[in-house]
């Protein structure tokens, strides 16, 4: 009797479910997986740009090298200039002026690298952003080749058979176009609102007619 009333539900449920929903059933997912990391490391642009972005860090960190050496030698001159001094006594104007000009050069050296270690960080982003767009439309391609309606990076996996990683069919791809990545992100463009700034400021300060 049980077994019966079941039987009669499921077929009104079944019944119950509209013709159109029916028919708007997702197909059996066709997954292929790719690993972008070892695209980005391995493409033939990939690789060249990623020199380029070594030889890059390589600078600024000779530049950082070359600019701190000088820096930590002064500092520790004027701090045993100023161990020196008897005790309660303050420095004279020339020490004054001497500790000034440290600090001034320590604050233009900082910030001279942190400049350019941001524009750095703002190059690796602009290339991964030029290789995103090359793998893009790789993946498309290869997916509708081997007939796939899903694609997931190899990272998120927890295991996967060799014959649904499409890695090498992308980096083939990928590889035709030999074209050199730019690995010199484009200068930043000052917000709208900045530039009228100045201008909102000239027009409070104007006198009102009367």
């Amino acid at each position: 009797m049980n077994r019966t009333f079941f039987g009669a539900a499921v077929a009104a449920l079944a019944l119950a479910v509209p013709a159109g929903a029916q028919a708007q059933q997702l197909p059996p997912a066709v997954i292929a997986v790719v690993d972008t990391d070892r695209i980005l490391q391995q493409c033939t642009v990939c690789a060249a740009a990623n020199q380029q972005l070594q030889a890059q860090l390589a600078q600024l960190q000779q530049r950082a090298q070359a600019l701190g050496t000088p820096l930590q030698t002064e500092e520790q001159a004027i701090a045993t200039a100023l161990r020196a001094l008897p005790q309660g006594q303050r420095p004279d104007q020339a020490m004054q002026t001497r500790i000034q000009t440290f600090q001034s050069s320590q604050q233009n050296a900082q910030r001279e690298v942190s400049t350019r270690q941001q524009q750095i960080e703002r190059n690796v982003a602009f290339v991964r952003q030029q290789i995103a767009e090359r793998v893009q439309p790789a993946v498309t391609q290869v997916m509708q080749q081997r007939g796939a309606n899903v694609a997931i990076e190899r990272g998120v996996t927890l295991a996967i058979a060799g014959s649904v990683d499409v890695t090498d069919a992308v980096l083939a791809i990928v590889n035709q176009n030999s074209a050199a990545l730019n690995v010199n992100a484009p200068a930043q463009q000052q917000p709208p609102a900045q530039q009228q700034q100045p201008q909102q400021q000239q027009q409070q300060r104007r006198p009102q007619g009367r």
